[in-house]
């Protein structure tokens, strides 16, 4: 780790700004892969749908049909 201090002490202050943004970057797609388990944030949210599973499924399949041709 010291020898990062040293290289981010020598760049211009504009690549530093980069350089951090890039650690940001990686914090971000790293960081969120030890996550474990699932959120359901979508649950709930097809409660006005006034159809059954089956039948949204279905529908589904015809909109991937009608995306593919």
């Amino acid at each position: 780790m010291e020898d990062i201090e040293k290289i981010f002490t020598k760049l211009p202050p504009e690549a530093r700004k980069e350089l951090l943004d890039y650690a940001e970057f990686l914090l971000a797609k790293y960081g969120a892969r030890k996550r474990k388990g699932f959120s359901f944030t979508w649950a709930g949210k097809l409660k006005d749908v006034k159809m059954t599973s089956v039948e949204l499924q279905h529908r589904a399949l015809e909109w991937r049909s009608d995306v593919s041709d």
